[in-house]
């Protein structure tokens, strides 16, 4: 693991997360622990309306706790009701939580290779519809990350499960003083809160 992502991982507190957001987690963990307990394929398809923040960072920091908890078999996947772009604030925050990103192409939605360890496959990151070829058919829980792609997509076809875990969203402050700022602190929160769930699986 990437020396400043495990200083982040030792610095997560559980404690600080309230018991209602919690029982908000808990069918994620439900889920996982029912695919782990019978060694199935874990599929976990982060849905947020544009497949541009916080969806992107559900899917980095949950495949990396997965990784650091040992749990295999865990495949994490984002998409969005429509295709744009990954905000590169997005990467910025990622590169300054200590990832090591390239960026594999340069049209108007870029493909990223985000890679949280030396000896790991990266992870791909770019914008698409939760449908995407890219994403996974069937046997999935579709995780929806923000309000608008929950209220706005009333069926996901193939999910297995269908979990919403809103994000507040760091879009609120582009273009001000706090930008860098918020996006640390939501990639962050997501990352303690993916550490949380993963840390539940035995």
């Amino acid at each position: 693991m990437n020396a400043k992502i495990s200083n982040h991982i030792q610095s997560f507190d559980f404690l600080q997360i309230s018991e209602a957001r919690k029982e908000t987690l808990q069918p994620l963990i439900d889920f996982i622990q029912e695919k782990y307990t019978i060694q199935s394929e874990i599929r976990l398809n982060f849905i947020c309306t544009h497949n541009s923040r916080r969806s992107h960072l559900s899917q980095i920091w949950s495949q990396v706790a997965a990784h650091h908890f040992n749990i295999k078999q865990v495949y994490c996947y984002s998409g969005g009701t429509e295709a744009t772009a990954m905000f590169p604030m997005v990467a910025e925050t990622l590169v300054h939580n200590g990832f090591d990103i390239q960026k594999l192409s340069k049209e108007n939605n870029p493909v990223y290779a985000v890679k949280f360890d030396g000896n790991q496959a990266p992870i791909i990151g770019f914008s698409k519809r939760f449908d995407d070829a890219f994403n996974p058919e069937s046997e999935f829980a579709a995780i929806m990350t923000c309000s608008q792609a929950d209220q706005g997509c009333p069926f996901i076809a193939g999910a297995e499960k269908r979990i919403p875990i809103t994000f507040d969203d760091p879009k609120a402050f582009d273009n001000t003083p706090q930008q860098a700022e918020k996006y640390n602190e939501r990639s962050l929160q997501i990352a303690q809160e993916m550490f949380y769930v993963f840390s539940k699986i035995d």
